[in-house]
Parts: C-alpha cells; structure tokens; sequence
C-alpha cells in the first residue's frame, strides 16, 4: 500500500479561463502538509523566543525595570509563546533579570558620588560587573542612611553593591 504523496493536475474552467490545478490526493499528502504547517509554526515561535530574549537582555543594559516587574513581563511573554509551561520559565527567567537591575535610590546614588575617596587605591584583575560579587579583598563600606547598600571604589570607579552578597548593583560613570 503506497502512501507516498501523489498529486493529480487537471483543467480547470474559471471565468472562461481554463487554468491548471494542482490536486493532493492520499493521506500522506494531508500529512505532509500538516506537517510543513507545524514546522513553519515552530519557526515562528522560535523567532519570538529570540525576540523576547534580546528584549530582556537589554532590559539587564538599561536597568529600568524591578523584580516584579521583570517576573510579570516574563510570564506574560511566556505564556504567549509557550503556553503554561512557557509562563512558568518566563516569570522565573523575569524575576532574575529584574533582581539582576533593581536600581538603588537616587539618595544612595548621590551618597557614593559625593563621598570621599579611600587613601589606597584599590586594583583588581577582574573587570567589574553588574550581577557579579566583588572579590573578598575589596573592602565595602555601608551607606550611614541606608545599610541595605554599601559602595567601594574599585579601578578608579564608584560602585554600589549589596552588602551580604557583595554583589554589584551599579557601576557609576
């Protein structure tokens, strides 16, 4: 029993004007097109996933978006693109990325701007990252109005980190 996709081609009469048409007759050929509809739909959603992605990594850039907000925008995202399973992946995935740029307050900000600098310039290999903890041999000093944020000044530049996990938070230019 041959289930291969066959096609039948016959004349076909519209408005006076005879014209080809193409027929798919068989299972297979029902299939084949199911078949290259699911393929185009992946494709489609692997695009949005791309999308979504470069969307939340620019968020980590500008820093303008909290952990709530991070974790409801991944879900929404999330459960377009992947349904219920993709909501789930999607609020988890925003809430790193809004923990990751939950900015400090402008009070703390203006604090580590104006304070005065430490008398040994401190040097380290590694370049400083948001997200990323501060090695153990820079000291952090905690901010007098607010002890949920410290500032070290490390290769010439101001950063504000969170104290228990040494943590940056922000690097200010």
């Amino acid at each position: 029993m041959d289930l291969g996709p066959k096609a039948e081609i016959d004349q076909t009469e519209v408005r006076g004007v005879e014209r080809p048409r193409l027929q798919l007759v068989g299972l297979a050929a029902v299939t084949k097109v199911a078949s290259k509809q699911k393929e185009e739909n992946m494709l489609s959603k692997l695009i949005v996933c791309a999308a979504t992605a470069a969307t939340l990594m620019s968020g980590v850039a500008f820093a303008q978006s909290s952990t709530v907000n991070g974790a409801a925008g991944g879900a929404v995202t999330g459960a377009i693109v992947g349904g219920p399973v993709g909501a789930a992946v999607g609020g988890v995935a925003g809430a790193i990325v809004g923990t990751a740029i939950d900015p400090p307050p402008q009070k703390v900000v203006t604090y580590v701007r104006e304070a005065p600098a430490p008398s040994a310039r401190v040097v380290v290999k590694e370049k400083v990252v948001v997200g990323q903890p501060l090695p153990e041999t820079v000291v952090v000093t905690p901010i007098p109005d607010d002890p949920t944020y410290a500032y070290a000044v490390v290769n010439d530049e101001r950063v504000i980190v969170e104290p228990s996990s040494r943590k940056v938070i922000q690097v200010i230019k």
